[in-house]
């Protein structure tokens, strides 16, 4: 990149900011081909490549962006993994096939900076990319459409802890089980179902049943969208 001083004999170079990025994808093929996209751009330096968020952050570097896959094979939430993301400082723009658009609103609510199509051109991938990396909004059809459909159901306001026991119980998990793995008395994970309980009720989105439990816990983004069986 180039501009002038004032004196028209003369150009100066100016260096494109670098940008770094990572992406979170469980497909090795996709994973190739976004490297290929991103290997002549001198702005944007994809730098990890994970299959998960867990071995993204244990990668532990420092991005700028994080491309992420909506529906990964560890079967994470995508509102809960752009908030991880989000908590080491990274932007995210969601990278998704022609996924359930539930999926989309989880990660908006969440706050990506928007979505791109796999099967966009590889120009529209890296212009979206760019722009992303350096906070701009990737404003696109399926991110409106999302947005759009959007119930804005009322946050309840979970805690952390009580997100994940949430999250343990509504997936099945019995409350002497859920204790186990969170670390909890089952008194005191019985009194968390109380309170997240009282907190749906009082939002308007009342979880008297266990399934009622799951369900909230899947607008929510707690729990990823069930897959749909293709049909006959």
């Amino acid at each position: 990149m180039t501009h002038s001083t004032g004196d028209p004999t003369e150009v100066v170079d100016v260096e494109p900011i670098l940008r770094r990025i990572g992406l979170i994808e469980d497909h090795e093929s996709v994973a190739m081909g976004l490297r290929a996209m991103l290997a002549d751009e001198v702005d944007l330096d994809l730098v990890a490549i994970a299959a998960t968020v867990d071995e993204l952050l244990a990668l532990g570097p420092e991005l700028d962006l994080v491309v992420l896959d909506l529906r990964l094979g560890d079967a994470s939430s995508p509102r809960s993994n752009v908030e991880r993301l989000h908590a080491i400082g990274a932007q995210v723009l969601v990278y998704t096939g022609a996924e359930n658009p539930f999926l989309v609103r989880s990660a908006a609510r969440a706050g990506v900076l928007g979505v791109v199509r796999k099967s966009e051109p590889a120009a529209a991938i890296v212009s979206a990319i760019r722009r992303a990396a350096a906070g701009g909004q990737v404003v696109t059809t399926d991110w409106a459409a999302a947005i759009d459909g959007d119930p804005q159901l009322p946050d309840v306001g979970l805690s952390p802890r009580q997100r994940e026991v949430l999250a343990l119980y509504a997936s099945g998990e019995k409350a002497g089980r859920v204790a186990r793995l969170a670390g909890l008395s089952e008194q005191t994970v019985n009194d968390y179902l109380i309170r997240i309980r009282n907190k749906y009720a009082d939002a308007g989105r009342p979880a008297p049943t266990k399934t009622d439990l799951y369900k909230r816990a899947v607008e929510d983004g707690w729990l990823p969208m069930p897959e749909v069986p293709p049909s006959s």
